[in-house]
């Protein structure tokens, strides 16, 4: 599967299921997306990174800081949002991490 979209021009990423590590919320797509953020980093020039950084802040917004907690890379792309209250019930927290997802996706 990963050489077809590979070959269509896409991007595989993969992550694996740590049975070790279920009390981290979507640990596979956690392990998948900082690798995808180093490769971002690795790759990308100085204008791109800016370009790519304003477009996750602009989908994201504030509540980026919960996705950050998550998938730590994030944070080398889009700076320290450190300042942002990332408390809150474990439903809703849970409902915005995967909303977030999808908006990162």
């Amino acid at each position: 599967f990963a050489e077809l979209v590979l070959a269509e021009g896409g991007l595989f990423l993969s992550g694996k299921f740590d049975q070790l590590q279920q009390a981290i919320p979507f640990s596979a797509l956690s392990c998948a997306f900082n690798e995808y953020c180093n490769m971002l980093i690795g790759s990308v020039d100085s204008q791109n990174a800016v370009t790519i950084a304003t477009t996750l802040r602009d989908a994201l917004g504030q509540d980026a800081a919960h996705l950050i907690k998550v998938i730590p890379n994030l944070s080398m792309i889009m700076g320290d949002m450190c300042d942002v209250d990332t408390e809150g019930d474990c439903v809703d927290a849970l409902k915005k991490l995967q909303y977030l997802i999808c908006r990162f996706v």
